[in-house]
């Protein structure tokens, strides 16, 4: 992993100011005349507001959920489909942790299924961060995986025998769902020290749609907001 970091201006930002520079930074990442990945989160948020100061100088994006897609359309930036795009130089997105190789933990904002997806199909990963979100190793934020309702006990029981403990995510007294039309079980007690392994071995499970686990698909670049200024890593 190597660093570098811009100065900032200020010397001590807010966690939402934090967020805001990461977004504008990385439009330095968006390849002209190109369509760009977006992700999903308040920290992404940022970047669709920033985006849409040059969105005369792109075709437009493949969003990773509904609302990334309502807030990119009423900021006037065109919305593709990603079965219309063959490829797409960069994807930018935040996590909920990412360690030193580039590794992440996504999902916090129920949108990791349709997230990987996009990652796929992009030739870069941007990450987009505060600096809370670097860890030495995954597991301090709960683990978002997306689940097939009646698989639900049966895969909180497989967590359980790696010594997690999983709980269905709830929205309005009710369970959480999915833009897939799936639930969220989160899992909490977790040291993932080999994330490839980890995320492939859960993603065998069936019931499982899609685990929280970014290793396959991991940030070639992180942009972390620290009181510093931005602090580019790149894996």
């Amino acid at each position: 992993m190597t660093t570098s970091q811009t100065p900032a201006a200020v010397p001590t930002l807010t966690q939402d100011e934090l967020k805001t520079l990461v977004g504008q930074a990385a439009l330095k990442y968006v390849v002209h005349g190109e369509i760009v990945g977006v992700g999903t989160g308040s920290t992404v948020n940022k970047f669709i507001d920033a985006l849409a100061t040059i969105k005369d100088q792109i075709k437009g994006a493949v969003s990773s959920s509904v609302a990334s897609t309502d807030r990119l359309q009423a900021l006037g930036i065109p919305v593709f489909d990603s079965n219309s795009v063959e490829k797409l130089a960069v994807y930018i997105d935040g996590a909920d942790e990412i360690d030193g190789q580039g590794h992440m933990v996504k999902g916090g904002g129920a949108a990791l299924t349709r997230e990987k997806i996009v990652a796929a199909q992009s030739t870069k990963f941007v990450c987009i961060a505060d600096e809370s979100k670097l860890v030495q190793t995954l597991g301090k934020f709960p683990l978002p995986v997306e689940v097939i309702p009646m698989a639900t006990q049966r895969v909180m029981a497989q967590f359980a025998a790696k010594g997690g403990v999983g709980k269905v995510r709830m929205k309005d007294g009710a369970p959480l769902v999915t833009d897939n039309g799936q639930h969220i079980v989160d899992v909490t007690g977790l040291q993932i020290a080999d994330p490839r392994a980890f995320e492939a071995e859960v993603s065998q499970w069936p019931g499982v749609v899609t685990v929280g686990v970014f290793a396959f698909q991991k940030a070639q670049v992180c942009l972390l907001g620290t009181a510093q200024g931005v602090k580019t890593l790149e894996f």
